[in-house]
């Protein structure tokens, strides 16, 4: 089966009884376990109870299949449907799950979770032609999608928001799910005590605070600041930033650099050049991006930008560590900034 990318949240909150088994896949890593853990809490609301919820990692299914099918047919011993997670899944386990939803043992809900898939990947289709299993797209959230979350994040705890202190929210929030949710946390907590958020409420607490550690690690790199660099990923590594997320800002940022370099190429004036950019780069980051679009040609912004996508195929497609793969590709360009122009 399947489920439509407006229908995903709802069905992902009341999954039909027939469904035996789910796939959460796609590059926004946060929604993925968002919706996942949603829909398993649908059968056990505390997805810590060891009796009903069995964990199951990419490694341990590979090297053990046997135990899939084994919690699958497993009786709480406390009564209730069970809940088994696995998280990691690639094509390699189409054909376990496929055996999974052909034989349909007792009444667990396997709950699993995925990257980004391509549309011909085996693991998609083994879950998207079954009638007792569901496979969900996870996109990156959209303005408007945003907005919603943002809307009935704050709603959830007593909180309305005025149409500017929600419009600078929705332009400085990323694009995961998980981090997005972090900044609602702390502007909530920030804003208790009053009726709306305002936008001083978001300037003292999200400002550009989502992505400002992202952003330090993108100018470090496109300036060929080494330490800088290493520090600042330090961080985000430390803060459970997703090193896709750090990945996919970067892209964004060596296209805009990329964007400028080329008006400039064609006799275009800097500073006009980066007014034109949307959204628009902070003040504070000015300076630090002149400089960088004079280190780079647009030889060398494309060979960052392939650098990038090439760290996030990493992360997805092999046994690479994501924090490794994400460094590893800032680091390259952060080498291409320190070399001469070419």
């Amino acid at each position: 089966m399947i489920v439509k990318t407006g229908d995903a949240d709802r069905f992902a909150a009341r999954p039909p009884q027939a469904i035996v088994a789910a796939l959460f896949y796609g590059p926004d890593e946060g929604l993925v376990r968002e919706r996942a853990a949603t829909m398993a809490k649908t059968i056990v609301p505390d997805l810590a109870d060891p009796f009903r919820v069995a964990e199951i990692s990419e490694e341990s299914l590979s090297s053990d299949p046997a135990r899939l099918f084994d919690e699958a047919a497993a009786i709480s011993m406390l009564g209730g449907r069970r809940v088994i997670r696995v998280r990691g899944a690639g094509n390699n386990q189409a054909a376990l799950f496929e055996r999974l939803l052909e034989e349909r043992l007792g009444d667990t809900l396997v709950v699993v979770e995925a990257g980004e898939l391509a549309k011909s990947g085996s693991l998609r289709k083994v879950f998207e032609e079954a009638e007792n299993g569901a496979a969900i797209a996870c996109y990156a959230d959209n303005e408007r999608d945003r907005a919603g979350v943002v809307r009935a994040a704050l709603k959830e705890r007593g909180l309305d928001i005025t149409a500017d202190a929600l419009a600078q929210v929705v332009d400085r929030l990323g694009a995961d799910r998980g981090i997005t949710r972090q900044e609602l946390e702390k502007l909530a907590l920030y804003a208790q005590g009053a009726q709306t958020v305002t936008a001083a409420h978001v300037a003292e607490t999200i400002g550009d605070e989502s992505e400002l550690k992202m952003d330090q690690a993108c100018d470090s790199a496109g300036e060929g600041d080494y330490a800088s660099l290493d520090s600042a990923l330090g961080r985000l590594w430390a803060a459970g930033v997703s090193p896709v997320a750090v990945l996919r800002l970067g892209l964004g940022h060596f296209q805009k650099l990329a964007l400028v370099r080329a008006e400039m190429d064609d006799g275009g004036n800097l500073r006009s050049a980066m007014m034109k950019l949307r959204p628009p780069l902070h003040f504070s980051r000015t300076t630090s991006f002149e400089k960088q679009v004079s280190r780079f040609s647009q030889n060398q912004l494309q060979e960052a930008l392939a650098r990038l996508y090439e760290g996030e195929v990493l992360t997805k497609t092999t046994a690479v560590p994501a924090e490794a793969a994400a460094s590893h590709a800032l680091f390259s360009i952060c080498r291409l900034a320190a070399a001469p122009r070419r």
